[in-house]
């Protein structure tokens, strides 16, 4: 096998929480974490120059810019596995973007995901995926989740993970304000020990479990909104335009700006894009549904 492609499924929170600072200066955090239907798509191919190369397939199109260098994601999960296994063939890495970039979707995280289990399936690398998990926590916190996706609790700083059920099927409106918001500034100007109100995460696994979509929606709740939206009332006013247009609840996602609204019916959820589209709130907007993930075991 010379070539082969993977999709790499962008997320959304459905309740974040931020325990504590630690000593050590990351966060502990309790957060839902869902894999939606929109996705970048990732082609390696082996080659017979030695090396690690990233090309983008439209990037210019559509007016992306990333570094396709050794400060990638892409890069650093592929190196990794070639140091690992002294991978002595080249690898040409081809990304077709169309996650929102900066956006608190794990863009460059869930792309990072794909990198580790292309390179590992292409190379026929033998290597669980708890091993691939201790691997891809040092790139970053959300990369493994972002291995299977679906519906899970993720606490400490995002590496312990636990598989929920599906969450009950739904439809979102995905909205990104044409913003860019510092994950570092949100989370540096954050403090835990002033929040008034904390998300029960534990109400929400509860109502996942149940298959209550009401159950879900009624504690969508994300602390980081405290630090983001101040700064960026656009997100607000999405929220409000979202819940106008009938959606069950409306949240910013991670660190932001990207906010999302869920809705029982997709024709609700096509009106309430439309409404968002035609009041020029969001650079790039989507109407989608969850993924279920692929997890593997072992």
């Amino acid at each position: 096998m010379g070539k082969l492609q993977r999709k790499a499924y962008a997320k959304v929170n459905l309740g974040l929480d931020v325990i504590r600072r630690r000593e050590d200066g990351y966060h502990e955090v309790k957060m839902i974490m869902q894999t939606v239907d929109l996705y970048d798509v990732l082609t390696f191919e082996k080659t017979n120059k030695p090396g690690i190369r990233i090309q983008m397939a439209d990037g210019d199109e559509k007016g992306i810019f990333l570094p396709l260098n050794e400060h990638n994601l892409i890069y650093k999960a592929a190196k990794m596995l070639f140091d690992q296994y002294n991978i002595q063939e080249g690898l040409e890495v081809t990304l077709e973007k169309n996650i929102p970039i900066a956006a608190g979707m794990a863009g460059g995280s869930t792309d990072a995901a794909a990198a580790f289990l292309g390179v590992r399936d292409l190379f026929d690398l033998k290597i669980s995926m708890e091993e691939l998990k201790a691997m891809a926590v040092k790139v970053g916190a959300d990369v493994p989740y972002c291995l299977e996706g679906g519906t899970q609790l993720s606490e400490g700083i995002g590496e312990k993970l636990t598989i929920l059920p599906p969450a009950p099927d739904c439809y979102l409106v995905i909205a990104k304000p044409g913003i860019s918001v510092s994950t570092k500034y949100v989370y540096q100007n954050l403090h835990c020990d002033t929040l008034k109100k904390h998300p029960d995460i534990d109400g929400m696994v509860k109502a996942i479990t149940d298959n209550s979509l009401k159950g879900v929606t009624d504690r969508m709740e994300n602390v980081l909104e405290t630090v983001t939206i101040p700064k960026n009332p656009v997100i607000r006013q999405i929220k409000q335009l979202l819940l106008e247009e009938g959606a069950e609840n409306a949240l910013m996602s991670g660190s932001g700006p990207t906010t999302f609204g869920i809705f029982k019916e997709r024709e609700t959820a096509e009106t309430a894009f439309e409404a968002v589209r035609k009041a020029g709130l969001a650079k790039q907007l989507f109407v989608t549904t969850l993924h279920h993930g692929m997890i593997e075991r072992g």
